[in-house]
């Protein structure tokens, strides 16, 4: 039975080991440790919590880099793993023509465009989805700041959760987020330098199909769409910012979140 305890404490040091690498990857201590606008969603809630920061550097100035911030996951896709969050459809490779600015109130598989700063800052948040025996709230950041003539993007995914099952779903989160985070920065920074090489032709020309570069549906605050209909929550996330009143801009990011 040696060889079984024997391989039980490697896949403990393994599996902690990975997950320290993978929830912090290419981050400094500074950045972990700094406040970020979000933060303060979860303040009061649950004590099962989890923070992830993750950062890279990426060869192109902010103002570059800012549109394909901002229209990840409105309906050009994850820069991911496609194949497991993208319903197989490869994300764009260049900025789509079609779609909309950034508004508080769009609504996509991540949540609700809660708060944002143009050109540098954006928000995201779910405020209460079943996972894995719990209920659980998600805040993702995505934020940019000049570093030398290029950009340093630093993200964070934070969560807390409530429910027995509540430190097991933290840890599921954990394990997946700590392999699609981390696809999903290099696929940014592939995508935005690719760019500034001057490789100006699209690998997958736009056909105006809605639902050409992104699976899960994404309802933007002007009222239309993109994606399949029905694909993931953002109905529920829409109705969620109407009721916190974001899209009318009664809320300020100052402002204590709801406790589910």
């Amino acid at each position: 039975m040696i060889w079984v305890a024997t391989l039980l404490a490697l896949a403990v040091v393994g599996g902690s080991a990975f997950l320290r690498w993978g929830t912090r990857w290419g981050s400094t201590p500074e950045e972990r440790a700094r406040r970020l606008p979000g933060d303060e969603y979860l303040e009061g809630g649950p004590r099962a919590r989890v923070a992830m920061t993750r950062a890279i550097s990426i060869s192109a100035a902010p103002e570059r880099v800012w549109p394909w911030i901002a229209q990840l996951g409105r309906g050009a896709g994850w820069y991911s793993v496609d194949w497991l969050d993208n319903g197989r459809k490869d994300s764009a490779r260049h900025v789509v023509s079609w779609i909309p600015e950034p508004r508080l109130g769009d609504a996509t598989a991540i949540g609700y465009l809660r708060d944002m700063r143009p050109g540098r800052e954006m928000v995201w948040w779910v405020d209460g989805v079943g996972f894995f025996g719990s209920e659980a709230r998600l805040v993702t950041y995505l934020g940019l700041g000049s570093e030398g003539q290029g950009t340093r993007l630093v993200t964070r995914m934070s969560a807390d959760a409530a429910g027995p099952a509540a430190h097991f779903a933290l840890l599921v989160f954990r394990l997946i987020d700590s392999v699609m985070a981390r696809q999903q920065l290099l696929g940014i920074a592939d995508r935005v330098e690719d760019c500034e090489a001057g490789d100006a032709t699209p690998r997958d020309p736009e056909t105006g199909a809605r639902d050409q570069y992104q699976l899960y549906e994404v309802l933007y605050a002007t009222g239309e769409s993109a994606g399949e209909a029905g694909k993931e929550h953002a109905s529920r996330w829409r109705e969620s910012a109407m009721e916190d009143g974001i899209l009318q801009g009664e809320r300020r990011r100052s402002e204590p979140a709801r406790d589910v």
